[in-house]
Formats: C-alpha cells, sequence, structure tokens
C-alpha cells in the first residue's frame, strides 16, 4: 500500500490541525493505520494507532485526550485530529500501514508515508 499525507502547517499553541493520510489500493480496510511523529535529534514516536475497522484505538499519553485518530474505509483514508497543541507536538508526522497484529512500535508497521511538518509556535 503506498500512502501520502498531507494537512501539516504552522499554527499557534492551542490551535488545531486536522492530518489526512490517503492510501492507494483495495486492500486499505484490512491495514492497522497508526501515526508516528519525529523531532529533530528524536527518535521516531508513536502517537496513535487504529484497527482495521476503526472500532480500536490506543494514543500515546502524551496526546491522550487532545488527538483523535480515526478512518474512513470508503475513502482510504485515515485522519489524525489534533487540538490543544503544544510546542513540544512539533514533528514531522507519518501515517503508517500495518498487518493486523501491529502495535506501538515502528518495526511492526510496513509502509510509511512521506511525513507532513507540523510547527507549533508559542
Amino acid at each position: 500500500v503506498q500512502l501520502q499525507a498531507s494537512g501539516g502547517g504552522l499554527v499557534q499553541a492551542g490551535g488545531s490541525l486536522r492530518l489526512s493520510c490517503a492510501a492507494s489500493g483495495r486492500t486499505f480496510s484490512s491495514y492497522v493505520m497508526g501515526w508516528f511523529r519525529q523531532a529533530p535529534g528524536k527518535e521516531r514516536e508513536f502517537v496513535a494507532v487504529i484497527s482495521w475497522s476503526g472500532g480500536s484505538t490506543y494514543y500515546a499519553d502524551s496526546v491522550k485526550g487532545r488527538f483523535t485518530i480515526s478512518r474512513d474505509n470508503a475513502k482510504n483514508t485515515v485522519y489524525l485530529q489534533m487540538n490543544s497543541l503544544k510546542p513540544e507536538d512539533t514533528a514531522v508526522y507519518y501515517c503508517a500501514a500495518g498487518p493486523p497484529y501491529a502495535g506501538m512500535a515502528p518495526a511492526d508497521f510496513g509502509s510509511w508515508g512521506q511525513g507532513t511538518q507540523v510547527t507549533v509556535s508559542s
């Protein structure tokens, strides 16, 4: 599956952004989808994951209550709604597709989008 992330940008602290990740291929609904982020000089870290049906989601503690992951299998798209953004959320955000057993580790995911930059100013 090929992934294309979009929706990043510059926003003030407390603001909101919605990231989108469009997938190609007819098997999108069979994949677990995740969002990860990587700040300069840091390792890529888990943000959120959603099951193939959308019925199960899981979040990193740092974003819980502020970010919401969702998917529309009819549109082959996964979203990340980000509210109450903080400067420490600044990073390149990546979407990823993985098998049904994929969890929170980047190594669980085999397909990655190109990343979209999110910058939160204080």
